[in-house]
């Protein structure tokens, strides 16, 4: 019994009932307890230390990792380490249980950069906030879109006032940013044939129009009825105004450079007093490349120190898909940087772009012209590697247990690539490293072997003999009913009621089988999607494809944030398997209705996919 009971507490996404709670209105709709108050984090006060120091010096260790690759559960994502600082670009489903998962620090995160409004690159920011809140981080600043700041507010429909931390949207206008690591550039790329954009906008202001009612100073830029939904009269009008796809924000990333190190021994020939408190005004002149005089003699601070090191160059652009390519070809910054304009040569150049675009001529051109020292990097669909390894892990040994209850979970099938593409394919954890040296780093990429978690289980002291314990009971029950069991209804645990995405327990939500053409989900938390996706694999189209009615219990964060994905690829399913689009009945509290207004209103149109 003990085994049965620690594999059942301990496996992950296909256990035991999600658990939910009833919804308190005295507190905010964050599923988490209030917090002390903390002391200001270590890295904030070394920051303020370092700040009052003089000038700039870059980091001696930074990389770039591959979070998501970009497949169809895991949007394409990149966080970015620095001795100083954290980076995070695009922050999809699921991003903020596979940083735990491992063991991406997330606790000096204050920096996210967001190359385009949709649900693929921010369905894992309102999770990952209500994180960062709660380890104590002041503030956290978001770059990109300018639907950035109405997406904070739509989450705050479920999150509450988020006291504790500053929350601040840079504005893509506003180009430059820098902080201790790097200086970074916001660079705004137009999709110049879509008809939502106005061609004699001010470049100073945000592409989306303001509506006469917006105007007038209606702070939703909508009419909502009793229920909270959209009137008819002024849905389709505002959803028109507000929402602006052709714009996706691409990010030039350059890092300071790193003052030579001070030669003490060649300071100590030259009588430089070495070891005394006199050194260090001295020291700090010679790296900041002045010279100074000191006993009479002057001293260069070539004759102490090593060469500057140079900043090297990093672009993070999304070319989503073949409208944006001539956009992206036609552009005078990245123009700068491939034709030996600027002194900083690009080091690697992150591809979020389709299959289709990388197969233009024109995109491979545009690839080709930063030169052969530059290293590219493809995040999409056609990646090849595994992210929430320790469900495949768990699942594996649960199997040994009861095949059938506990079915192994699919691999993905590897796609077929054509071998003139420019790049290195992105795999869950691949590290560029870009100081101190330029290289790739492959030592902690993600893999999957079903024999070493079985060999990994059989090892622990008597399990082999209480499975066969358990094995020999199982065998005893199913003997003695000779009823056959139907196969209808079936029911899939996707979570196990965890408030929080973890590396072995997911959030609420359960998949009702009610036959082989009909099902409901109960409750959808944040990656839903990537718990069936990882369940039924390319199956997955057609188990969505019966998806008729979805039922959200209440408004906390691990209970509906995953319903607009589930949305999205329902649509996609239904496309592939070539059936009618028709939307899905959704279930829930009113407040459910008015976040997913402010979302369709303002950032992504997702209201016509239910009814």
């Amino acid at each position: 019994m003990w085994l049965r009971s620690a594999l059942w507490n301990r496996f992950l996404g296909l256990s035991r009932p999600a658990m939910t709670e009833p919804p308190n209105p005295a507190r905010p709709f964050t599923a988490r307890k209030a917090k002390p108050p903390r002391d200001t984090l270590r890295h904030i006060k070394s920051r303020e230390k370092r700040q009052g120091g003089t000038g700039l010096n870059g980091p001696a260790t930074v990389y770039l990792q591959v979070g998501g690759s970009g497949n169809r559960d895991t949007g394409g994502s990149v966080y970015v380490f620095s001795e100083f600082n954290r980076y995070l670009f695009n922050c999809g489903e699921g991003t903020q249980r596979l940083m735990q998962e491992h063991k991406l620090k997330i606790a000096r995160l204050d920096n996210i950069f967001v190359t385009r409004m949709d649900w693929a690159n921010v369905g894992g920011l309102s999770g990952l906030i209500l994180t960062l809140r709660d380890t104590g981080l002041p503030k956290c600043v978001l770059s990109g879109p300018p639907q950035l700041q109405r997406y904070l507010e739509a989450i705050k429909v479920f999150s509450g006032p988020l006291q504790g931390m500053e929350l601040a949207v840079r504005p893509y206008t506003e180009s430059e940013y820098s902080d201790e690591t790097m200086t970074v550039y916001q660079v705004p790329i137009y999709n110049t044939t879509s008809k939502q954009i106005s061609r004699t906008q001010s470049p100073t202001r945000s592409p989306r129009r303001e509506s006469p009612r917006q105007s007038a100073g209606d702070e939703e830029g909508q009419s909502k009825n009793a229920e909270g939904s959209l009137s008819p009269k002024t849905e389709n009008h505002d959803r028109i105004s507000t929402i602006d796809p052709s714009l996706v924000v691409s990010f030039v990333c350059k890092l300071h450079d790193k003052k030579g190190n001070f030669l003490v021994l060649k300071a100590k020939e030259l009588g430089l007093p070495v070891g005394t408190a006199a050194i260090g005004p001295i020291i700090a002149d010679l790296k900041a490349g002045r010279s100074i005089t000191y006993n009479g003699k002057e001293i260069f601070p070539e004759d102490v120190c090593t060469p500057t090191e140079p900043g090297p160059v990093f672009i993070v652009v999304e070319c989503p898909s073949e409208e944006f390519i001539s956009p992206v070809n036609e552009n005078e910054t990245f123009k700068k940087y491939q034709e030996g304009k600027s002194q900083s040569p690009v080091a690697l150049v992150i591809h979020m772009a389709p299959e289709c675009v990388l197969h233009s001529a024109i995109y491979r051109q545009w690839m080709e012209r930063f030169g052969p020292q530059t290293e590219h990097l493809i995040l999409n669909e056609n990646a090849s590697t595994f992210h929430n390894v320790r469900s495949y892990k768990i699942q594996s040994q649960l199997n040994l247990v009861h095949p059938d209850m506990f079915p192994l979970l699919p691999t993905a099938q590897k796609k077929e690539n054509r071998a003139d593409i420019l790049g290195v394919r992105g795999e869950c954890l691949l590290k560029y490293q870009l100081r101190p040296k330029l290289e790739w780093q492959r030592d902690s990429v993600t893999g999957y072997d079903t024999s070493e978690f079985v060999k990994e289980a059989m090892e622990l002291p008597g399990f082999a003999e209480a499975l066969k314990t358990c094995k020999d009971n199982l065998e005893f029950n199913a003997a003695d009913s000779n009823e056959s069991k139907p196969q209808y209804p079936e029911i899939i645990f996707l979570g196990t009621g965890s408030a929080v995405p973890m590396k072995t327990r997911n959030v609420s939500s359960t998949l009702l089988n009610v036959s082989p053409s009909r099902s409901l989900l109960l409750d959808c938390g944040e990656g839903t999607f990537g718990q069936l996706y990882r369940h039924y694999g390319d199956k997955v189209d057609e188990v969505l494809s019966n998806l008729s009615v979805i039922f959200v219990s209440h408004i906390h964060a691990d209970h509906h944030t995953g319903l607009l994905n589930i949305l999205l690829q329902r649509e996609r399913s239904m496309v592939a398997l070539g059936k009618p689009v028709t939307p899905v009945s959704v279930i829930g509290p009113t407040l459910l209705m008015t976040w997913l207004n402010q979302y369709n209103s303002h950032c992504q149109e997702i209201i016509h996919h239910i009814k």
